[in-house]
């Protein structure tokens, strides 16, 4: 396509409160940027995209997702005793490669245009090439949160380093151990990152066993805008001050988070503090790779929280989440999440032309009572018609514009693989249970 796409006609959700939802309008991209958004729009030498009967909206943004587990989507995790554990050293780099771009490209046709990649693979210069390479190919906006469990030796300067000469699509994050290891040793670790101007991302709250480590991080001043803690669904009271009083920032995978075990996500908490979390997919071993699913999740976690309230007789119980808190989840707060919400989460003129166009004209979402509630409560991946990434089309009248038969290739051969070393079944040899 051109330097030039206008997108004409569609039902306009902005996310952008200056903007607002605008009908039959249209949003112009010129240099991978949104340049306008309004009725009418001209442009000469533009690609033109008839957005009728669409929806016109930025894309979805995960904010959470290991997408090397890929292979074993669906495979059942924990319950099936598949874990990350069990299939991680019998990755190849060319495993992880196969992993990361099929794990991309189905969320890109999924309609989400950028994925906070929790990459907890092998720290060797080979994996980290083979799933920065997978990014490129995808053509996903990607934050690359680099993971190890140890980071002494010049890890930090080395994601740094890759940093500095990332595509303008990349971002990089320092993803931090456990930080229920000794406190010392994360003080001196956060601040050689933030010494170096990277993001720090966190996993916390997955047990018992991590309530307080979050206030005694904000005791030590180690929280702020530049860390994203994900999951969080066994906080104190405490904790969560400390997060809501630093402004620092959440993501929660909801799906995952129940299945796993983990807890319920701690939804009404967060927002009786006003704390705004990001959604993500955390792993497709137990959660659908996409955002719609997460947004019906986030609404029910809380709405069935309410529900016990008032079965135990509390009073001033609080208000029911609606869509319009649950798609800015999904999108703008996602973007603020991930450290991107200057460039990414709402179709703001200046920001990068990141958009997903939904067909309107479905079955399974015709007649459209409201735009909003038809995105989160009834529309799924079906509805995908168009993905842009920084105006490039990744997903065009439904289908991906990737070679999507090579990617498939490889990830079936490298699942056939990694399962074989594993001692496990393929999905090929696994009968119907």
């Amino acid at each position: 396509m051109s330097q030039r796409v206008l997108i004409k006609g569609g039902t306009v959700l902005s996310m952008d409160r200056s903007i607002g939802n605008l009908k039959a309008s249209d949003v112009l991209i010129e240099d991978g940027r949104i340049r306008e958004v309004g009725a009418s729009l001209r442009a000469r030498n533009a690609d033109v995209i008839d957005a009728s009967q669409t929806l016109v909206m930025p894309g979805f943004v995960d904010t959470h997702r290991h997408v090397w587990h890929s292979l074993f989507r669906n495979a059942g995790g924990q319950a099936a005793g598949i874990t990350p554990g069990l299939i991680r050293p019998h990755h190849s780099p060319d495993h992880v490669y196969a992993a990361t771009l099929i794990g991309l490209l189905g969320a890109s046709e999924a309609g989400i245009t950028t994925v906070v990649d929790w990459a907890d693979i092998p720290s060797e210069t080979p994996f980290i090439e083979a799933a920065l390479q997978a990014h490129a190919d995808a053509g996903l906006r990607t934050v690359f949160v680099a993971v190890q469990n140890d980071w002494n030796g010049g890890g930090v300067a080395a994601v740094k380093a890759l940093a500095d000469r990332a595509l303008p699509d990349r971002a990089f994050a320092i993803g931090s151990p456990d930080p229920l290891q000794e406190l010392d040793t994360t003080s001196a670790l956060w601040r050689s990152i933030r010494q170096v101007g990277l993001r720090i991302h966190a996993h916390v709250g997955e047990d018992e066993e991590s309530r307080g480590i979050v206030a005694r991080l904000g005791e030590r001043g180690l929280l702020g805008e530049d860390v994203t803690l994900a999951h969080c669904t066994n906080l104190s009271d405490q904790d969560l001050d400390a997060i809501a009083s630093s402004n620092t920032r959440v993501s929660i995978a909801p799906a995952v988070e129940m299945t796993e075990g983990m807890g319920r996500p701690p939804l009404q908490s967060l927002i009786d503090r006003k704390i705004r979390p990001g959604l993500g997919v955390g792993t497709e071993m137990e959660s659908p790779g996409d955002i719609f699913a997460q947004m019906r999740a986030a609404q029910s976690v809380q709405h069935a929280t309410l529900f016990d309230l008032k079965l135990a007789g509390k009073g001033g119980v609080p208000n029911l989440l609606g869509t319009r808190d649950v798609i800015r989840f999904a999108t703008i707060d996602g973007a603020i999440a991930a450290g991107l919400s200057g460039i990414t989460g709402s179709l703001s003129p200046g920001k990068r032309g990141d958009v997903v166009i939904l067909r309107t004209d479905r079955p399974n979402i015709a007649p459209v009572n409201d735009p909003i509630g038809a995105v989160v409560w009834g529309m799924d991946t079906s509805n995908i018609d168009w993905v842009l990434v920084g105006g490039r089309v990744v997903v065009r009248a439904g289908e991906l514009t990737h070679d999507v038969t090579r990617a498939r290739d490889l990830a079936v051969q490298a699942q056939r693989e990694v399962a074989a070393a594993a001692g496990m079944l393929s999905s090929a040899e696994t009968s119907p249970s």
